[in-house]
């Protein structure tokens, strides 16, 4: 693709490309007078303006800082966020934005650690075995991994939200890297469970069929009260606010906790892994 290819209708990806172009001419700056103030090649800069490659978040801070739009409407990070979120699965921005400010948030999670709970080295493993099987970018590893970093940072506030975390066994036993990485984020939950805000069970595999949920779930709790539910599968997500259908997904979070082990055992069983005699 080269310039005069380059439609800025075909795709937000083209129109981001388009106007970097745009700005960067209407300077009468050359690509290469761009790579300086963003510290990327101008080959890098050439393929977002075309089109070949995905910008990233570093890159579209990048630009804001050569272009003076950080923090403004008009800024590329603005428009990296929107592109973002169209590849991301339905219903799960609008519900990282409820996650942010809501009072409570009641998790429910099977397999891997949830991304509140994630460390940062737990996190790049998952996202570079994803960028192995050729599932993401290396550059959406990256940005993925930002992600959930700013998640996190969303839920440092006065007051904090009460966060209720049920962990399928599986979590906590299905090793993700090496034992180093693995050590790193069991402690990380027994950090999470002292806090005073928060309280972590782990629904163990000898509850069978009374486990309520076979997949990820999420119950928030906004500042007026209202409740919303968030539940995905390996392709979709669906955000849900009509109280007919999140009440029930409440009462079986209760069910869930009601079943799973307390805290203290809970936190026993990870203890227990961290020093491999479980």
């Amino acid at each position: 693709m080269n310039i005069k290819d380059l439609n800025p209708d075909s795709s937000p990806q083209a129109a981001f490309g388009a106007r970097l172009r745009s700005l960067r001419e209407a300077r009468g700056w050359t690509q290469e007078d761009l790579a300086v103030p963003m510290g990327y090649s101008s080959t890098h800069i050439s393929s977002v303006e075309t089109g070949r490659k995905m910008p990233t978040l570093r890159f579209s801070r990048s630009a804001d800082l050569a272009f003076g739009l950080t923090g403004t409407e008009d800024s590329f990070e603005r428009e990296w966020r929107e592109i973002r979120h169209g590849s991301l699965l339905e219903g799960f921005p609008e519900f990282v934005g409820y996650e942010g400010r809501a009072v409570e948030i009641r998790l429910y999670e099977v397999g891997v650690m949830p991304g509140l709970l994630q460390t940062p080295e737990y996190a790049a493993v998952l996202a570079q075995s994803a960028v192995k099987r050729g599932a993401i970018t290396p550059e959406q590893a990256d940005e993925r991994i930002m992600l959930i970093a700013e998640r996190q940072a969303a839920l440092v506030r006065t007051p904090p939200p009460l966060v209720f975390v049920v962990l399928d066994e599986s979590c906590i036993r299905r090793p993700v890297g090496s034992s180093a990485v693995m050590d790193g984020q069991l402690a990380r939950l027994q950090g999470f469970a002292d806090l005073p805000n928060t309280v972590v069970q782990v629904a163990r595999f000898d509850m069978g069929a009374r486990r309520p949920f076979n997949l990820p779930v999420t119950v928030l709790t906004l500042p007026d009260r209202s409740l919303l539910s968030y539940a995905e599968s390996a392709h979709r997500g669906h955000l849900e606010r009509e109280s007919t259908f999140v009440l029930p997904m409440l009462t079986a979070y209760h069910q869930l906790q009601a079943e799973a082990a307390s805290q203290a055992a809970s936190v026993a069983m990870i203890s227990q892994l961290r020093k491999g005699t479980a």
